[in-house]
């Protein structure tokens, strides 16, 4: 499959991607620490983009309640990153 192709099906029906597209990035990069596969520095800016990414997006007034939930939970396990990398 191509990248262009994969990257479409990880987007719902409305354009955006499903909060387990966030999930799985926080616990990816929670394991890349784990395993010192990957600068604190560089983890550090990536959960921060992806905290201030989720903010954003629950913060959409437009945002269906469905998704936003689903968003909210993505963003709490990012903020517990962000403290557990900031320690």
């Amino acid at each position: 499959m191509n990248e262009g192709k994969k990257a479409e099906e990880e987007l719902g029906p409305d354009g955006l991607p499903g909060h387990d597209y966030f999930l799985d990035a926080v616990n990816h990069i929670d394991e890349a620490v784990a395993n010192k596969s990957i600068a604190i520095g560089a983890a550090k800016g990536i959960v921060y983009s992806l905290v201030e990414t989720l903010g954003t997006m629950v913060g959409d007034p437009d945002l269906p309640a469905h998704l936003k939930s689903g968003y909210m939970g993505a963003l709490d396990l990012a903020v517990e990153l962000e403290a557990k990398l900031s320690k």
